[in-house]
């Protein structure tokens, strides 16, 4: 897989509307430009929105080629040193017969975002280049009061400061309490509570090295068959990684995509799963046992699971990076990038 070249200070990253176009709507324009503002201010980035990036919901939504024709014209131009999704949404397969792999692959640079941007990491890894399952502008960036420490330290951490054997470590807080994109709500901090869980083991154990590679399940079945979804061989050393959005799926609908990838037959291929917390810990328990149940089916009870991460929709959410050599110790629980995934 290709690296990116690490962040300076100083460097354009563009925003891009993938999926939704709320970043462009006159009701959520002041969390864009709250978080340009944090780009600027906490990083000393700054932030070029993609030409149709702002246009609107109802314009994203009929127009996805322009949505791609966005993407690959932020590979293509060499003064964007990073791309940043928006936001996430629920349609971003339409850019498919869009996409431009080759400018992807010929000019790989940092990708990151979360949940219906499981489509664009997908495209990432065809296009083979490293990507980054992580925050996205209106979110985390935008989040009124402050960023959560948490999440600008591991921008720091894998952006700026890249280094070999760096901890991805669970974040000792979580947030539950949800905040209304309002104006009025600017300056309003949502509160942290302690997660005394950690990690948690489900079943398996030693030390595991691969490469991440998933992102939200309920993304993944309008990828099964498509062009970017791995056939089971191209999951060989894999660490499937998996959260769900806050639509929160029932623990039969999480089972049913699972028992679909066993069918396929990644189980046989990947070295281990990691799950993120679920959001506002619904179906907490529940979804471990399913994870279980579908590995028990495909004779699996031994493959090593890591579950409770801080990852796409659990706040405060970390980075991960795809097609990157990591170390799970699954034993002590601990995560390791084992190489610094940009260059």
């Amino acid at each position: 897989m290709i690296k990116p070249d690490r962040l300076k200070e100083s460097d354009a990253v563009a925003i891009l509307s993938l999926s939704s176009g709320i970043a462009g709507d006159s009701r959520f324009i002041h969390k864009y430009n709250l978080g340009i503002k944090r780009l600027k201010e906490n990083f000393g980035l700054k932030a070029v929105p993609g030409e149709h990036a702002l246009m609107g919901s109802e314009y994203i939504y009929n127009h996805p080629q322009k949505r791609a024709e966005d993407l690959t014209a932020s590979f293509k131009d060499k003064n964007i040193k990073g791309i940043i999704s928006a936001i996430g949404g629920e349609d971003s397969i339409r850019m498919l017969p869009h996409i431009d792999y080759e400018a992807i692959r010929n000019n790989p640079k940092i990708f990151m975002g979360f949940s219906d941007t499981t489509v664009t990491h997908l495209i990432m890894n065809k296009a083979g280049v490293v990507s980054f399952y992580g925050p996205c502008l209106l979110q985390d960036f935008a989040e009124y009061g402050a960023m959560f420490e948490y999440t600008a330290a591991a921008i720091r951490n894998i952006f700026f400061e890249p280094r070999e054997n760096f901890e991805i470590e669970k974040c000792g807080f979580w947030c539950r309490e949800n905040l209304e994109w309002k104006e009025e709500n600017a300056g309003k901090q949502r509160r942290l509570i302690a997660d005394e869980k950690g990690y948690e083991l489900l079943q398996g154990r030693g030390k595991v090295r691969g490469q991440f590679l998933g992102g939200c399940i309920d993304v993944f079945p309008m990828c099964f068959g498509t062009k970017i979804w791995p056939a089971a061989e191209q999951w060989k050393g894999k660490i499937l990684l998996c959260e769900t959005s806050e639509d929160k799926p029932s623990p039969d609908e999480v089972g049913y995509i699972l028992r679909g990838m066993g069918a396929q037959g990644i189980f046989d291929y990947i070295n281990g799963i990691v799950v993120g917390k679920p959001k506002e810990e619904i179906y907490y328990d529940e979804y471990k046992q399913i994870y279980k149940r579908i590995l028990r089916e495909f004779g699996k009870s031994d493959m090593p699971v890591l579950y409770n991460l801080n990852v796409g929709h659990a706040l405060p959410i970390g980075i991960f990076p795809f097609g990157s050599d990591v170390l799970i110790d699954f034993d002590e629980k601990r995560i390791f990038l084992t190489e610094s995934p940009v260059k």
